[in-house]
C-alpha cells in the first residue's frame, strides 16, 4: 500500500466515523499519537538491542517496564503519549525527551509571533484558538527567554584577532517598546581571513546614532577581540567614520557605491 492509499483509506474512515480531522480528539492528533509513540518504540528498541517480546531479551540485564503516560504540546495540539521506560532506567527519549513538554514546532510558532510584535497573551489566545493548544504566558516567557540567552551568548563570543572587511548596515524591523514602531537594526558582518562572511554582532538604534554610539560598539568588537581591519564598508552613518579613526586608526573607511 502506498502512502497516498494509506492517507485515503485513513481519512475515509475519519470521515464515516463521523471523526473531525483536526481539532480535540480528530485524525490528525491520533495520527500524530501514533507516529510519536511508534518512532519512541523505536528508540528503547534500540536502546536494549531486542524488539518487544524477543527471546534475545531474557537475561540480557535490562528490559522494557511499562510506559508512562505524557502529554506534549504539538502543531496539531495536545498529544498524550506513552512514554516506554526501562528497568535500569538508562532510557533517555530523544523525540519526546524526558521533562519536555512541547515539541519543537510550538517554540517555532512562540518565536515567530513574538517576533511579529505579539503581547504573551495574545499568543497564548492565538495557539488556543487555531491549535487548542493550551500554552500558559509564563510557558511562552520561558521560550523567549531561551532565546534570548542564547542570543546574549551569541553577541558576547570572542571574535577574530584580524578582519579584512567590515561591512556595517542597517535594516528597519517592527519593535515592540510600549508600541509596536519601525526602529533601525544595526549588523556588523565580517568577511574573514579565509573569505566567509560572518556576522559580528546586531545593534538596536533609534535612527539618531553618532560618534558616541558608533565608538560604544567599535569598543565592544575591539574588546572581543578585534585588532585590526583593513577596511571598514558603510553608507555614511552619521559619526562612524571618526569612531572608526579613533578605535582602528588605520583602517580605511569607504562609503560603499550605492551611497
Amino acid at each position: 500500500m502506498t502512502d497516498e492509499q494509506l492517507i485515503s483509506m485513513l481519512v475515509n474512515r475519519a470521515r464515516s466515523e463521523g471523526l473531525q480531522l483536526t481539532g480535540e480528539g480528530g485524525l490528525l492528533q491520533q495520527l500524530t499519537k501514533r507516529v510519536l509513540e511508534s518512532a519512541l518504540e523505536g528508540e528503547i528498541t534500540d536502546h536494549l538491542g531486542y524488539d518487544r517480546h524477543d527471546p534475545a531479551g531474557k537475561n540480557s540485564g535490562n528490559s522494557r517496564n511499562g510506559t508512562r503516560s505524557k502529554t506534549v504540546v504539538t502543531d496539531v495540539g495536545p498529544v498524550q503519549v506513552r512514554v516506554p521506560r526501562d528497568v535500569a532506567g538508562t532510557f533517555e527519549p530523544q523525540l519526546v525527551r524526558k521533562r519536555q513538554r512541547r515539541l519543537s514546532g510550538v517554540d517555532e510558532m512562540v518565536l515567530s509571533l513574538s517576533a511579529k510584535g505579539l503581547t504573551h497573551g495574545e499568543i497564548s489566545a492565538h495557539l488556543a484558538e487555531v491549535y487548542g493548544a493550551n500554552v500558559s504566558k509564563q510557558t511562552i516567557s520561558t521560550i523567549t527567554d531561551k532565546v534570548m540567552d542564547g542570543m546574549a551568548e551569541w553577541q558576547n563570543r570572542p571574535l577574530d584577532r584580524v578582519y579584512p572587511v567590515l561591512f556595517v548596515d542597517a535594516i528597519n524591523v517592527k519593535i515592540r517598546d510600549g508600541h509596536v514602531a519601525n526602529r533601525p537594526i544595526y549588523l556588523v558582518m565580517a568577511v574573514t581571513v579565509e573569505g566567509h562572511r560572518d556576522i559580528l554582532g546586531i545593534w538596536a538604534g533609534d535612527g539618531g546614532e553618532g560618534a558616541k554610539h558608533w565608538l560604544a560598539v567599535l569598543t565592544e568588537l575591539k574588546n572581543r577581540g578585534v585588532d585590526d581591519v583593513l577596511m571598514l564598508v558603510c553608507d555614511g552613518l552619521k559619526g562612524l567614520p571618526q569612531a572608526v579613526e579613533t578605535v582602528w586608526p588605520r583602517t580605511i573607511v569607504q562609503t560603499c557605491v550605492i551611497h
